[in-house]
């Protein structure tokens, strides 16, 4: 498929627009280029194709299944687009007065109340834009707690188990503090013989995901608990994995002083490509004068922004969150009401169904059963006829099927990360776990399948390392050529952790 900047000719043109009856504003001469930026130049209709075609190419949980592991790529009810699509929630401009935004304001309120009780603390901020955010303000919420109380100094340690998502270890650094790793026990638990000698005076709090992204509900999280509370230390709750307790458990009833939610994975929004995302953060009564401004606040029976807290944090993003997002989470919530929990359900009996037929074939490195994603080991696969993880990830795209998160979480050697969520059919699950097996018997008689996959898909196997070291980022007409070849052998297997 050609590039635009390939089928632009001189002079065509995709739209006109009326020349403006007032001159022209100057532009500083110190900002001005020396030449016209050269655009494609292209007709309406070629241009309409092009994308088309793009998108035609574009595999997306509504044209497959998606089992991306820690993601939550569940379907997305068209209701909330209808819903979030409403005049009065779409037009609504975050500098509008507040008395002319009741109905947006009340709906902010109602989703901090529901979230609030999803989890069990009473206080929520809605500001965060994605679970990263969340994740580093909560991490400055610790910091402002522990520094009106006279420990900012002394506490500057977070403590993060080696299953933890990316995020987490990023946040912390840039949150200000030092990172102190804990190992998991043979069952895929927190070590806690491991976590003991690690926490003290020193210890702000513990990130940790539970479940895990293991799959796994953490069986020692009372202990865990005890352990930092007596310490001093808070417990901050990645939400990540929440899909799996909705209505079934609340993780400030495990001790959890922090928690951030993940909208878009959790509550559904469309969330392929980078956004967009909500990340909400709800804390005990004692973190609570430190949250986001401005609250959100319900005085009889009005609403309105409050930005009198003298001991807040301040503003993590501009305005009050991703409305859009808000919305539609709580139009997922309220479809479901009372029955949230078989959400919850469903996520974690889909995800055991596709554990109980794959586990014999694939290697499970923990055998237990697993919450709404698991974990599978492709080592057994490489060993005996040397294909990888990523070659069985490139030949399920051949089935129709995303492949799933692969070499990650990073403990596990050849990992594959399956998430199924709540709203597949059996039906679907069943052709994928054939897929999977029908690979694994390739893997045996027709290694080479795998190696050259995908074979039926538009863009066949990336030479990836190439892609590294020599980028090709923008189009340089004249003087644009395809680099022809990279003078090393072309690297078929990621690197563990990729």
């Amino acid at each position: 498929m050609k590039l635009l900047y390939e089928k632009s000719r001189p002079g065509r043109r995709a739209s006109s627009l009326p020349r403006p009856e007032v001159p022209a504003a100057e532009v500083p001469e110190e900002l001005r280029r020396a030449s016209p930026p050269r655009l494609p130049e292209i007709s309406e209709p070629e241009l309409v194709r092009h994308f088309t075609a793009l998108a035609d190419r574009t595999f997306g949980v509504d044209t497959g299944f998606y089992p991306l592991g820690s993601c939550t790529m569940k379907h997305n009810p068209r209701v909330n687009e209808r819903v979030v699509n409403l005049p009065g929630f779409r037009d609504l401009h975050p500098l509008q007065e507040e008395d002319a935004s009741q109905g947006g304001l009340e709906l902010m309120w109602r989703l901090q109340e529901i979230l609030a009780e999803i989890v069990g603390l009473p206080s929520v901020s809605l500001q965060p834009a994605a679970g990263s955010q969340g994740e580093l303000t909560g991490l400055l919420l610790m910091r402002a707690y522990f520094a009106d109380r006279g420990e900012g100094d002394q506490r500057r340690e977070i403590v993060i188990p080696d299953t933890a998502h990316g995020t987490n270890p990023a946040s912390v650094t840039m949150a200000g503090y030092k990172l102190v790793d804990v190992k998991t026990d043979p069952r895929g638990n927190v070590d806690v013989d491991d976590l003991r000698g690690k926490v003290g005076p020193q210890t702000a709090g513990l990130m940790l995901t539970n479940p895990s992204t293991l799959g796994l509900f953490d069986e020692g999280i009372e202990e865990i608990t005890r352990i930092f509370h007596e310490a001093g230390a808070l417990m901050y709750y990645d939400g990540a994995n929440l899909n799996a307790i909705c209505g079934i458990s609340r993780p400030g009833d495990f001790g959890f002083d922090i928690v951030h939610f993940n909208l878009h994975k959790t509550f559904s929004q469309p969330h392929g490509g980078g956004g967009p995302g909500g990340g909400p953060i709800a804390v005990r009564e004692r973190l609570e004068p430190y949250l986001p401004v401005p609250a959100v606040v319900r005085e009889g029976e009005a609403f309105r922004l409050d930005y009198e807290r003298p001991k807040t944090i301040g503003k993590v993003r501009g305005f009050c969150g991703p409305f859009g997002v808000f919305v539609r989470s709580y139009a997922y919530i309220r479809s479901y009401g009372p029955a949230l929990r078989e959400m919850s359900e469903v996520a974690v009996l889909n995800a055991n169904y596709l554990l109980a037929r794959l586990k014999d074939t694939y290697e499970a490195p923990f055998d237990r059963l697993c919450m709404h994603e698991f974990v599978l080991s492709g080592r057994k696969l490489k060993r005996e006829h040397g294909v990888t993880t990523l070659d069985v990830a490139k030949r399920l795209m051949d089935y129709g099927f995303h492949p799933p998160t692969i070499y990650f979480p990073l403990i596990v050697p050849e990992a594959l990360m399956i998430e199924p969520t709540e709203t597949e059919a059996k039906e679907t699950l069943d052709a994928f776990a054939d897929a999977m097996l029908a690979i694994a018997r390739d893997a045996a008689g027709q290694p080479e399948l795998l190696k050259e996959a995908p074979h039926v898909r538009p863009v066949k196997r990336l030479d990836e390392v190439r892609a590294a070291k020599q980028p090709v980022v923008r189009y340089r007409f004249e003087q644009h050529e395809v680099p022809q070849g990279a003078g090393e052998a072309r690297q078929l297997e990621a690197q563990k952790g990729a």
